[in-house]
């Protein structure tokens, strides 16, 4: 084989690469010039930066309850009435000529709304309370309440305690001219009525209001000699 012509041998490093591969003088480049010009190194991009706390993002501020929303929430727990001493000692600024504006501008908007439920008035306060046609939906649930017979001196002992209540044992052992304790705890046990403990005088409970059907006791029927 002939070898190349000098003009065509590689020189540089081709030449010594050649040399080193014992090819020398005896292969031939068959690339166009330029063919196999290194490229252009790439461009670095940088990554974005890593954020590692997050942005917060601010929640809205809810307003705070307003005094109409708040006595609802109380009506809604539950519990003795509402009255107006107690809503206003809750509320700063209350007066309790607001306080019964909003109670009856609750009771307008549950009627507008056919709410199933009804601000009802009960011992100077006021409950929040199933209207008369849902009562039977509660008794479904929870069944109705038992019935109890009550002996004559257990009804005699809860007539005086529902028209002079506040009324102390003594003066309802005076009375009836006996001892009434038995016809006491039957009573309290029942729910009934109650016994306050700073002045241990008894008092009928809401309990007794539901089961007799009374609102208030002003809804307990005159007596005609103006009192027992």
């Amino acid at each position: 084989m002939t070898p190349p012509d000098e003009s065509e041998r590689p020189s540089g490093w081709t030449e010594a690469l050649a040399a080193a591969s014992g090819l020398a003088g005896v292969w031939e480049l068959d690339a166009e010039p330029g063919e196999f010009e290194p490229e252009a190194p790439p461009v670095a991009v940088e990554p974005p930066p890593v954020r590692l706390f997050p942005k917060a993002v601010a929640e809205p501020v809810e307003a705070p309850p307003t005094p109409l929303q708040i006595i609802e929430a109380m009506l809604f727990i539950g519990g003795p009435p509402l009255t107006p001493t107690t809503a206003c000692a809750a509320i700063r600024g209350l007066t309790e000529e607001t306080f019964r504006e909003l109670v009856d501008e609750l009771a307008k908007m549950y009627r507008r709304q056919n709410r199933p439920y009804a601000v009802q008035s009960r011992d100077a306060g006021w409950i929040l309370a199933l209207r008369d046609q849902y009562r039977g939906i509660r008794e479904k649930l929870y069944g109705g309440p038992k019935e109890t017979r009550l002996p004559q001196p257990s009804i005699d002992v809860l007539s005086l305690i529902a028209y002079r209540q506040p009324i102390a044992k003594a003066e309802l052992d005076t009375t009836r001219g006996a001892d009434c304790g038995a016809v006491l705890r039957q009573l309290v046990r029942l729910g009934l009525v109650a016994c306050n403990r700073g002045d241990g005088g008894y008092a009928t409970t809401p309990r007794f209001l539901d089961i007799f059907g009374l609102r208030s006791l002003d809804d307990l029927p005159r007596l005609a000699d103006g009192g027992l």
